[in-house]
């Protein structure tokens, strides 16, 4: 059977092409009951726009590019943090008819290719997610002059709106817990440094700590769950007497947890431990993990609302979300 075309949508409902057009592209200037008409039509006949057609009348894809600075093998790992992120802000792009491009973006070649793609017009806007270091996709896309936002704080100096949690605050209560409970000697598993949410939870320990006449004890994982277990070896080597470790994030905590019980360290007993990001699995370690409640779902719907609205001239000022102190049985 042959595709149903404009031109018959327009026969069905006895009015011109244009008039067909402008109903199928959005416009308003239609009278409500034609409008009706050629709805009825495009149903009866089952006419689907050709979305190539449609771009070129208005000026848009409906398209919207997700772009993650990682490998494949960590987006598709044991880290549930990307499939929340990926899942929360594909919903919110579904409920505004928009569909989600995830694009990788680890070395300089993928960078190259992204850059490109953006660069055709194939998208309206950029969503940029888990950046390293001096990325050079901000600056770049920033000269495109498409409309990016950022999940989370980007590291390099760029105009770029962005949505992000208080890490530097939510440290901070992780730690004060910490404290609060009597533990004197408390040690930090950082994430990356390369990356604003490895560093801005480094620096909420370290405010902690030197307001508590504290010494500092770091080690630094990667986000991992394999880094964390060997973070905790190193503490526990470099300071065999530690009562408390502040990891930053949830994963590194699992292998935290698994390097203290192979050592024989009871917990919360022996050393107490406390997470950040609040994934499922931290309701189901042994002993349940203390952790910092990172809003990941809301922060992605978050930096989807703040893309669509920039489309409308929307604000460009920052959105910081709060984190929330989950205790459990850990500390």
């Amino acid at each position: 059977m042959r595709r149903p075309t404009l031109e018959a949508v327009a026969a069905r409902a006895g009015v011109s092409r244009a008039t067909a057009s402008r109903v199928v592209n959005g416009q308003t200037t239609v009278a409500p009951d034609i409008r009706d008409a050629v709805l009825r039509a495009i149903d009866e006949l089952g006419y689907v726009p050709n979305s190539a057609a449609r771009s070129l009348v208005t000026q848009r894809t409906d398209s919207i590019a997700l772009v993650i600075s990682e490998p494949g093998t960590r987006v598709f790992s044991d880290d549930p943090w990307f499939s929340m992120a990926i899942r929360a802000a594909s919903m919110e792009l579904e409920e505004a008819n928009k569909q989600v491009v995830l694009m990788l973006a680890a070395n300089a070649k993928s960078h190259a290719r992204v850059e490109r793609y953006i660069a055709g017009g194939h998208v309206d806007g950029v969503m940029l997610i888990s950046m390293h270091g001096a990325d050079p996709l901000p600056a770049a896309l920033s000269r495109l002059r498409v409309p990016v936002v950022s999940y989370g704080r980007p590291a390099v100096p760029v105009d770029m709106p962005y949505v992000d949690n208080d890490n530097v605050g939510g440290a901070e209560a992780g730690v004060r817990h910490l404290v609060a409970s009597g533990r004197r000697r408390i040690a930090t598993i950082a994430g990356p440094q390369d990356m604003i949410a490895g560093q801005d939870r480094l620096t909420g320990y370290r405010n902690v700590l030197r307001d508590s006449d504290r010494r500092s004890i770091v080690a630094v994982g990667d986000f991992t769950r394999e880094s964390g277990a060997v973070a905790m070896r190193q503490l526990l080597g470099d300071d065999p007497h530690l009562d408390a470790v502040f990891v930053a994030n949830d994963l590194m905590a699992v292998g935290a947890l698994q390097a203290l019980r192979q050592a024989g360290r009871r917990v919360p007993d022996d050393v107490a431990v406390v997470g950040f990001d609040d994934i499922e699995a931290a309701k189901y370690t042994e002993p349940p993990l203390t952790t910092l409640r990172h809003p990941v779902t809301e922060q992605a719907a978050a930096m989807v609302r703040m893309l669509l609205g920039l489309f409308a001239g929307g604000s460009r000022d920052p959105v910081i979300l709060p984190t929330e102190l989950v205790i459990r049985e850990s500390a």
